[in-house]
């Protein structure tokens, strides 16, 4: 039996969700990727309010999340996250194409747990996302309440 580590993907461009889900998938990663469009659903789905109200109990593994979103933006959704004390141990992956120094520091001041800037070439995202799933999903322990699935094998 496998005990398989859910990953929150935070996104709202369909290129890059299908660029991460295709990189993903290559790595045969076998973990379950729910996909959110915007901060809102992202924190709907974090406290289990209005779509999300029914789903499993606990906490994803990792939260891979842009900066730049609609509704709510990446820095508010991780100083709500970060500010909850049952959800501040949740690692929180910044995924954004932003280079700017107050970005990076915001983020960290703020608790993120890495802050990795989209490559552009398309082999390099690739990569990078392999990297992050490999990791983020496979090595690391993650905190106690994380959601998983068990897989019988």
């Amino acid at each position: 039996m496998t005990e398989l580590k859910r990953i929150l993907l935070v996104e709202d461009s369909a290129n890059d969700v299908a660029l991460s889900l295709a990189a993903l998938d290559e790595i045969n990663l076998a973990n379950e990727v729910v996909v959110v469009r915007d901060g809102q659903q992202a924190l709907d789905f974090l406290y289990r309010r209005g779509e999300h109200e029914n789903r499993t109990d606990g906490n994803p593994a990792v939260v891979l999340l842009d900066l730049k979103l609609p509704k709510v933006d990446g820095i508010e959704v991780l100083t709500q996250v970060k500010s909850d004390p049952a959800l501040k141990s949740i690692p929180i992956v910044m995924l954004t194409s932003s280079r700017e120094e107050q970005d990076l520091a915001r983020s960290y001041g703020l608790g993120v747990n890495a802050y990795v800037v989209k490559p552009v070439a398309f082999p390099d995202f690739v990569s990078a996302l392999k990297e992050l799933g490999l990791f983020w999903a496979v090595v690391n322990q993650p905190p106690p309440g994380s959601l998983t699935q068990t897989v019988r094998r």
